[in-house]
């Protein structure tokens, strides 16, 4: 999908990777994933490629982090294949899907850290649990991972004992412990402030330039999306709506009025969600369920809508 008349940095990169014939690190085909009679995932295709940065985005149940736990191996793709460092991961017992997750780590929402530990005891967890490294060697390797994301002075505190951010930060330096070759992100932006929400983008962006890792980061955050990305997915209802590099989202997001007037629902549909517009066709769709009426004997032309916020950061 291309909607910029020039070609963008990140389009060059990812076409002379695929003129090198450089294999994209994470490939799924045809994922869908069933629970019951709920089809969540149909049919999704995704390539990301080695040290580019791929956000993940959509509206509460569109099935983004249906996506992101079936790229990890948590959820198997009833159809359809996941590839993970050329590997086809569906099939993998338990045994071989740890072998491939010691390639990888993960950022929480919530940081999900041991309360019982200190940060320093967290970060060293999995060398303790994968590795047979040296008390010595590990307490080193936890001291770098930490001075990476900022906490090495706080190694001895616990994870009640910080903040927020700090937690996330400290997920983000176990999620290292191993230096994986991707990290995923799952809503890293989520319960944090402005100014926590920007620091974390930047350690993203950041540990992404220094250590070259492929980041996928599923997010619903569109100021974090924009900053962070280098290429964007959006799925809607299950299904890949859209994938372009971050210079065609900002082209739709900032395009004028009147121009957009003239798109089709698709786009206009991605375009809402970007702007964070209380109009459009995901309010329409909205409203076409009737909850209003259903409620307060209204129609939804009644309901009255307040104009979106404009966004923070650009």
């Amino acid at each position: 999908m291309s909607g910029t008349k020039s070609q963008s940095g990140v389009e060059a990169k990812i076409e002379a990777k695929a003129e090198a014939k450089v294999p994209p690190i994470i490939r799924c085909r045809e994922i869908v994933k069933r629970f019951g009679d709920q089809t969540v995932l149909k049919g999704v295709n995704l390539d990301v490629y080695p040290g580019e940065t791929m956000v993940i985005m959509g509206g509460s149940g569109s099935g983004k982090s249906t996506f992101l736990r079936t790229m990890i191996g948590t959820h198997k793709p009833d159809e359809g294949t996941v590839e993970l460092f050329g590997q086809c991961i569906c099939d993998l017992d338990e045994e071989g899907l740890n072998e491939v997750r010691k390639k990888f780590g993960i950022l929480f929402q919530s940081g999900a850290l041991f309360n019982s530990m200190t940060i320093a005891e967290n970060v060293a967890l999995p060398l303790r649990e994968h590795t047979d490294l040296d008390d010595e060697i590990i307490d080193i390797q936890v001291k770098i991972k930490l001075e990476l994301v900022g906490l090495r002075e706080d190694a001895h505190k616990y994870p009640a004992q910080i903040s927020g951010g700090m937690k996330k930060r400290a997920g983000l330096a176990r999620a290292l412990a191993l230096d994986p070759k991707i990290l995923f992100y799952d809503e890293p932006s989520a319960g944090l402030d402005p100014v926590t929400s920007a620091q974390i983008d930047q350690l993203i962006i950041a540990l992404s330039r220094q250590l070259g890792v492929t980041s996928v980061v599923v997010t619903h955050e569109m100021d974090s999306a924009f900053a962070i990305a280098d290429r964007m997915a959006m799925l809607d209802r299950g299904v890949m709506l859209c994938l372009d590099d971050r210079p065609w989202f900002e082209h739709l997001r900032d395009m004028p009025e009147d121009e957009a007037g003239k798109m089709d629902e698709k786009r206009r549909l991605v375009r809402q969600f970007l702007r964070g517009d209380a109009d459009g066709p995901l309010a329409s769709r909205r409203d076409e369920v009737g909850y209003g009426e259903d409620l307060f004997g209204m129609t939804p032309d009644l309901v009255t809508r307040t104009p979106s916020v404009l966004p923070t950061r650009g």
